[in-house]
């Protein structure tokens, strides 16, 4: 086989259940259920920080956020990107071989950008430009591989709903006064809730809240005290009635099938062009949105719904779908070796992730016992079976999730299974060396 032409589809602050393929009745999205259709959909993907900038990072150089001290997007606290890491970014390898690079959409970076990572920019735009523009450059003919990254930005949107809600200060005025483009996406996402009687939409259309909406009785101290840095999110917490929550999931669900039309658009582009039978085609987001589990909008903390994303990849000229519900894997570092594998390129010794061609073209692929999250709170260690969390201050920082017994993490089982906790926290040291070195730094900065 030549190098396959890659097409790297992101979303940005997508769950992974948002997508109709996975069985949620209350969105539509064919364009991503034609990915899944014929290539393999993982189950149990992951990002390596639920926030964009240090998933982004993640994303495109293949290292943890915590090798520079990125625990949120509080980016502005780092002086500068070490010039190895941006010179070892995914761009430069592929254009080692013969590959024409390009990056479309939202970048996001921690000071350094798309061109330092080794990408020609195609846009700028996150939306509709985006998709025209990447759709055409699929269509053309190219006298070398190329490897498209098209970023987009929706469902992100959905963060402007909490945030107009309850503006106070400068930064949240500022968002506001500048979001003039999301805030219609948004409005309109909302307005679709008019096209049916009340009764209907309420009893037909709008998603119930979900089971684990109420947080639970355990929760850890360090998420009030995040939510008092995020007014307005501890506003949506106080605040919100029922069908408040439910409406943000409705424009959620809206919002994720205005960027599936657009994908749409670039899959069709792509299936007329010389290029169809001959493309790698992922599909990803940097991280998800809490939805109403938890009483929480937006993301941070690592439960499912902000740390689970979807993940397709589909081989070259494509194979009967799958879905594999085992294999836990992390995007942020998995990707990375997984593209240099497909194109031909030699995996760099620094990256820690594995690539998943094996298991994306039916063999046996290596199955780690556990992959790594980072977050603004804390750190967790997520294995088939369970997730183990360490915040680092506060009451109840340390959690353990049994997804067998308790899929939507509504409870603290961490006197339940002392085996599996022993495991867990042994892992956890593995996984996480300077969690507390990465607690001291914090508390000195809130300090």
């Amino acid at each position: 086989m030549n190098q396959p032409n890659i097409l790297f589809i992101m979303t940005d602050q997508q769950s992974r259940h948002m997508m109709s393929c996975t069985g949620y009745p209350y969105v539509q999205t064919p364009a991503m259920d034609s990915l899944a259709e014929t290539g393999v959909r993982f189950e149990r993907a992951y990002c390596t920080n639920p926030v964009c900038v240090p998933s982004r990072f993640s994303l495109f150089t293949g290292r943890m956020p915590s090798e520079i001290k990125l625990q949120d997007n509080g980016h502005v606290r780092l002086k500068e990107i070490p010039e190895e890491i941006k010179r070892t970014g995914l761009g430069w390898p592929l254009k080692e071989v013969g590959y024409k690079t390009v990056y479309a959409g939202k970048q996001h970076f921690p000071h350094m950008t798309a061109e330092e990572l080794g990408f020609d920019v195609l846009t700028y735009d996150e939306r509709d430009e985006l998709a025209q523009m990447s759709a055409g450059f699929v269509a053309q003919e190219h006298e070398q591989p190329w490897c498209l990254v098209a970023s987009f930005i929706n469902p992100h949107d959905i963060c402007y709903m909490g945030i107009r809600d309850h503006v106070e200060g400068e930064l949240q005025e500022g968002i506001i006064r500048r979001g003039t483009v999301p805030l219609g996406e948004l409005d309109d996402a909302l307005a679709k809730s008019e096209e049916f009687p009340d009764d209907e939409f309420w009893g037909q259309h709008c998603p119930p809240l979900p089971p684990n909406h109420q947080p639970q009785d355990d929760e850890p101290e360090a998420i009030q005290a995040l939510l008092k840095l995020r007014s307005f999110r501890a506003n949506a917490r106080e605040n919100w009635d029922d069908d408040h929550w439910r409406l943000h999931r409705w424009a959620y669900a809206k919002l994720t099938e205005r960027v599936d039309g657009q994908i749409g658009k670039l899959l069709e582009s792509l299936k007329q062009s010389p290029h169809a039978d001959n493309t790698l085609i992922i599909f990803t987001s940097d991280h998800g949105d809490h939805n109403a589990s938890h009483k929480l909008e937006h993301k941070t903390i690592p439960y499912e719904e902000a740390a689970g994303i979807p993940l397709i990849i589909n081989a070259p000229g494509g194979t009967e779908g799958k879905v594999d519900n085992k294999s836990v894997v992390s995007n942020g570092l998995d990707l990375f070796p997984t593209i240099c594998d497909f194109a031909g390129v030699d995996i760099p010794k620094h990256l820690q992730g594995h690539s998943l061609r094996p298991l994306v073209e039916g063999n046996e692929g290596l199955r780690r016992e556990a992959i790594s999250i980072e977050c603004e709170i804390g750190n967790a260690v997520v294995s088939q079976q369970h997730m183990y969390m360490q915040c680092f201050e506060g009451e109840h920082a340390e959690q353990f999730y049994d997804f067998e017994q308790d899929p939507h993490q509504t409870r603290n089982s961490i006197l339940n299974n002392p085996q599996g906790l022993k495991k867990h926290r042994d892992l956890f040291s593995i996984l996480h060396p300077h969690h507390e070195e990465t607690r001291q730094d914090l508390l000195n900065l809130l300090s």
